[in-house]
């Protein structure tokens, strides 16, 4: 780890060193291991599981299958997701869209690229809930172009305050959009860590410039710095301790 300001230990994450996966219909880079990529150092970021950077064909997806015990969101970058699960839920998700499952005590759903001509692509995130085998819930959120631009919106968070999501892990998320003449500031404290993931552009961070799949790690006391921005969007995760 560098350190790039007093009491902020940094690191970061090349958009490179993600596991790779092209199974045709699914082109997929992973942040943490998944599936077939394994790394026994490279499990999880606090309570952050997984971050898989999604390409769908048209037409293509996954089947019904079970989860139990994570809180999944689909981030939309570009397309749709179509979505139906045994609670009942049947639903299409679009670009600047959130779809997001607590799966609590176990839940089965299927995903699919409802377009027969274009690929979708999105990010799907798991994080490690505090309380285990709660009653499973299904949400939908649009995101706020206008909220993000230059600034951070709380979509998903411990509370459900601000009118985000509720979820049963120990973490905040945050979209922004940032270009050249913006800045964001985001305090860390008491222990809690922050991950940043780039979903698309270019951004720097604390002087480091980073690209579509770079991310950023940080642990300790003090302001991440995000500016100089080219087209880019980001996902902000305040993240529980250590355990």
């Amino acid at each position: 780890m560098s350190t790039i300001a007093s009491d902020l230990r940094v690191k970061v994450r090349p958009s490179a060193a993600r596991g790779h996966v092209d199974a045709g219909w699914l082109k997929s880079a992973h942040s943490f291991s998944f599936a077939n990529y394994f790394d026994r150092n490279n499990m999880n970021f606090h309570n952050l599981r997984v971050i898989n950077d999604d390409w769908v064909a048209a037409g293509g997806g996954f089947p019904m299958h079970p989860h139990e015990n994570f809180e999944i969101f689909s981030y939309m970058l570009e397309g749709a997701l179509a979505h139906e699960d045994t609670m009942g839920n049947g639903s299409t998700v679009r670009k600047g869209g959130i779809q997001f499952m607590s799966t609590g005590s176990g839940v089965q759903h299927s995903e699919f690229n409802p377009s027969s001509t274009d690929e979708t692509h999105l990010l799907q995130i798991w994080l490690i809930p505090d309380r285990k085998n709660t009653t499973p819930r299904y949400e939908m959120l649009e995101l706020d172009d206008t909220a993000r631009d230059g600034n951070l919106q709380l979509f998903l968070s411990h509370d459900g305050r601000y009118g985000s999501i509720r979820t049963e892990a120990a973490a905040d998320v945050y979209s922004g959009k940032l270009n050249v003449d913006d800045t964001i500031r985001f305090e860390l404290a008491d222990e809690r860590a922050v991950y940043v993931h780039v979903a698309r552009g270019e951004v720097q961070i604390n002087g480091e410039t980073l690209t579509d799949g770079d991310a950023i790690e940080a642990e300790g006391t003090g302001t991440l710095e995000l500016s100089n921005g080219k087209g880019a969007e980001v996902v902000l995760f305040h993240l529980s301790p250590r355990r």
